[in-house]
């Protein structure tokens, strides 16, 4: 797979919000899901036109997610026809009644590339509070299990806010126990039913990032983050350290090994830093197409131009993908180019998309000549990826 991409011509990862129906009712839910479909969804003939572009543009990940993409009764024939024209898809159900063993089995048939299924608790007290609904722990734990046992590759999705800050170690603890080949911890974006009040703050992000750090370097699965792209300020930093201060059997092994390149199952992983319309592209269940599912600021309707318009020249993503456009600390920072913060997060809290990142902790310095020279890589090779 050629991950050599320029963000400029073509996203690396598109995700399609085929409904925003679901049964559950999830505290932080981005989309407001709610019970029913919406009669104005992308018809399946519609979603087929959107898997050609993605297919045209060789888009190396894509995602269908909702709502519950199991709600839509085509969601198996979409799959299908994705993987027939050579996309690889990832598809994150909701842990409902609807996510049997007997679906899970049929999008596996269908050509599913990875279930991703969200996991925000060690225990059901905790998870099953998140999701509101009883049950959602034992039903994510069957599916999980019930996908390894078809060897269908799982990746566990995690929320991080104040309410279970605490129990991160312990929901390590369970991943370890799960035979997943990707974890990916979400840091909260307060949209949807997300509130201000529930964000960590930018120390408690300093913390997280050191534990998955830490984590990183002997754990048997995969991990990148999502709207924390002020992640990859925290791995370069400690790289230059570990450079000039070696242990005793000399500098440890890259931490950004695992972050580069293709995981087991064939997904790529973006060799750069993704940012909000900045490699990605969210369209949503009416075809709007937004430069991520927590910025709610649309760039047009795939009903009335192409994806590849409008990612490449509307003037949203355009300005998005400009680090000149960058205000605060974020515009001046010296890590921009790699980081660029979390525009999702800046307009949830400030209502202005370039503002200076609300969750991160870093106060700029003078501008470094090399980011090369200084930690023995290029910053081009850091992916985190920002948005999902």
């Amino acid at each position: 797979m050629n991950l050599d991409i320029d963000f400029n011509e073509r996203p690396f990862i598109v995700i399609w919000e085929v409904t925003q129906a679901c049964d559950l009712a999830c505290v932080h839910c981005r989309a407001s899901a709610q019970s029913w479909r919406n009669p104005l969804e992308l018809t399946t003939e519609e979603g087929r036109r959107l898997i050609d572009e993605v297919a045209a543009l060789r888009v190396p990940v894509f995602v269908l997610t909702g709502g519950d993409p199991l709600k839509r009764p085509d969601t198996f024939d979409l799959v299908e026809y994705a993987a027939s024209l050579g996309v690889r898809v990832s598809l994150t159900p909701s842990a409902t009644p609807l996510l049997t063993s007997g679906a899970i089995t049929r999008l596996k048939q269908s050509g599913l590339a990875r279930l991703a299924i969200s996991l925000d608790g060690p225990t059901a007290q905790i998870h099953d509070a998140f999701r509101k609904v009883p049950g959602s722990f034992d039903c994510t734990l069957r599916a999980i299990r019930c996908a390894r046992e078809i060897d269908l590759p799982v990746q566990i999705n995690t929320t991080i806010t104040c309410h279970n800050l605490a129990l991160v170690d312990d929901v390590i603890e369970l991943l370890k126990t799960l035979d997943i080949v990707l974890w990916s911890v979400f840091f909260l974006v307060p949209t949807g039913r997300g509130q201000s009040v529930d964000l960590i703050s930018a120390d408690e992000f300093e913390k997280v990032f050191e534990k998955l750090y830490r984590l990183s370097r002997q754990c048997p699965f995969d991990i990148k983050s999502t709207e924390a792209q002020h992640y990859r300020r925290f791995l370069l930093q400690r790289r230059v350290e570990e450079r000039r201060s070696p242990g005793p059997s000399g500098p440890i092994a890259h931490p950004f090994q695992s972050m580069i390149g293709v995981a087991q199952d064939g997904i790529g992983r973006a060799p750069k830093g993704i940012n909000d319309g900045k490699g990605f592209a969210f369209v949503s269940h009416l075809g709007e197409v937004y430069p991520s599912g927590f910025l709610p600021v649309s760039a047009g309707s795939i009903r009335k131009q192409s994806l590849t318009e409008l990612y490449r020249h509307s003037p949203l993503f355009t300005s998005l993908r400009d680090p000149g456009n960058l205000k605060g600390k974020c515009g001046v920072c010296q890590f921009r180019e790699i980081c660029g913060g979390s525009r999702s997060r800046a307009f949830a809290v400030t209502a202005d998309m370039f503002a200076e990142e609300p969750c991160c902790s870093y106060q700029p310095g003078p501008r470094l000549p090399s980011l090369k020279n200084a930690a023995g890589i290029s910053p081009a090779s850091l992916e985190i990826t920002s948005t999902g």
